[in-house]
């Protein structure tokens, strides 16, 4: 793959947004803040783009361009690049994943899109994004969710905790209603998923109350905990407890997974 990493400066106009990019939401106020920063100091880090139609395609970027377009700059920096459709694809989804700039649907897509049009195993998709093979496999769960509980996850008013609490769930979108209207906590989305499903099966004794269901357990939300961080993060995730307070513990398998971990936890962006 040839490469040329000299940074130009190209029109505004002359760059169109990748027509797969992950991303789909922006969020308005930080959107406009950037914004505000560009139009005072300009734009610092160079977009990626690579030649397409005549023009030139945003590979990684898209939010600076937008903010450069509000600011009123005529020109921006570049660099262009020689990558094909799967290496755009995989460059934007990581831009976005370490940024934490993508919703876990607009993650699971991208993920959906390597494995069918590129034919992408969920250990290659991985080891390409640098997280758990499990995440892989949650997220693209997510997508078996309707259409108006994943509209819910992209617009931020149900974590991807509450989505995979609802999961399996009978009458699902109701629930996700009743979880956003609530405002009900990922705990309190499972005990109500699992009361709709003994409500579901009345021919069945009902399920043993499980012991993290004990409001005065101190280990009663360890287990949702773990499994909150280990979806953040991306890698599996411990948490164990004792008299003296206890010990957070995060698994990586690769190199690549310890550097993306030191990068979220120091907020470094790429």
């Amino acid at each position: 793959m040839g490469r040329r990493d000299d940074v130009r400066l190209l029109p505004v106009d002359a760059l169109s947004p990748h027509a797969g990019q992950p991303r789909r939401h922006f969020d308005e106020a930080a959107l406009e803040e950037l914004t505000q920063s560009i139009a005072a100091r300009g734009m610092i880090q160079p977009i990626i783009v690579r030649s397409r139609h005549g023009g030139y395609e945003i590979v990684a970027g898209e939010r600076r361009w937008r903010a450069a377009q509000r600011a009123r700059l005529a020109e921006v920096p570049v660099v262009v690049r020689d990558y094909d459709d799967s290496e755009t694809l995989q460059i934007a989804l990581l831009e976005n994943i370490q940024r934490q700039d993508l919703n876990a649907i607009e993650e699971g897509r991208a993920y959906q899109r390597l494995a069918d049009e590129f034919g992408h195993k969920q250990d290659e998709i991985a080891r390409t994004v640098h997280k758990s093979r499990s995440h892989i496999a949650n997220l693209l769960r997510l997508l078996d969710l309707p259409e108006p509980v994943q509209d819910r996850v992209v617009d931020g008013s149900l974590s991807m905790g509450h989505a995979r609490a609802l999961l399996g769930a009978a009458d699902v979108e109701q629930l996700a209603e009743r979880v956003v209207t609530q405002g009900l906590s990922v705990r309190d989305t499972e005990k109500l998923v699992r009361a709709a499903k003994g409500r579901a099966r009345p021919g069945q004794p009902p399920a043993r109350r499980a012991a993290t269901d004990d409001p005065a357990d101190p280990h009663a939300d360890v287990a949702a905990l773990e499994q909150q961080l280990a979806d953040m993060l991306g890698v599996p995730v411990t948490i164990a407890l004792s008299d003296a307070g206890g010990t957070l513990t995060l698994s990586y398998a690769t190199l690549d997974q310890l550097d993306m971990l030191c990068q979220r936890l120091s907020g470094e962006g790429i």
